[in-house]
Formats: C-alpha cells, sequence, structure tokens
C-alpha cells in the first residue's frame, strides 16, 4: 500500500475531507494535469494532489488528478528525492586484458 510507513496520513489537517471535496468541486469533478500537446487530461479526478511536494494544504497548491496521472506525479518525485540521497561511488575505469603490463 502507499500510506504503509508513512506519515503523510498523520500530517494532513483534520478537515482534509472537506477540503477534498472544495478542490473536486473548483477543478469540475475533472483531471486538469495537461498532456505535452497542450490538452487537459479530462477523465474523472479522484485524487486530489500537493502541486509542490510538501505540507502546504493551501487550494493554490491543491489539484485534482485521475489516479493515472496522480500515480505517475508521485512515482517521478519519489524518484527525484532517492536520487538526491543517492551515494554516488565512482568505479574504476576498466581496462583491456591485453593492455595491462
Amino acid at each position: 500500500m502507499a500510506w504503509e510507513g508513512s506519515t503523510r496520513r498523520q500530517r494532513l489537517p483534520r478537515d482534509w475531507p472537506r477540503i477534498v471535496r472544495r478542490i473536486k468541486r473548483r477543478d469540475k469533478g475533472v483531471c486538469v494535469a495537461r498532456y505535452s500537446d497542450g490538452r487537459q487530461c479530462g477523465l474523472p479526478g479522484t485524487d486530489v494532489d500537493h502541486i509542490a511536494p510538501g505540507d502546504d494544504h493551501s487550494d493554490a497548491n491543491l489539484q485534482l488528478l485521475c489516479s493515472w496521472h496522480h500515480r505517475r506525479k508521485s512515482a517521478a518525485e519519489g524518484g527525484t528525492a532517492a536520487g538526491l540521497t543517492r551515494v554516488r561511488t565512482a568505479r574504476p575505469t576498466p581496462t583491456h586484458p591485453a593492455l595491462e603490463d
């Protein structure tokens, strides 16, 4: 499960269900994600997403996404975060056995 091991749910405000309803109403119940050609997705919106990751729960930082776009965005953010903490190690340049002395 996505929530397993996460403290995210505890950090949501108490009135989160009311905020979700307000964002769904504002975005007219459809996914607001845009494709590269500028078209809006338009599938039914199921997930309220934080545009900028963190604990800013203001309406300006929330958007309604379909589950596909939400998973895609979350995976990209997770990959970026993991890359920032990854330890980089320099590997020795391999040489061809025939060139060794």
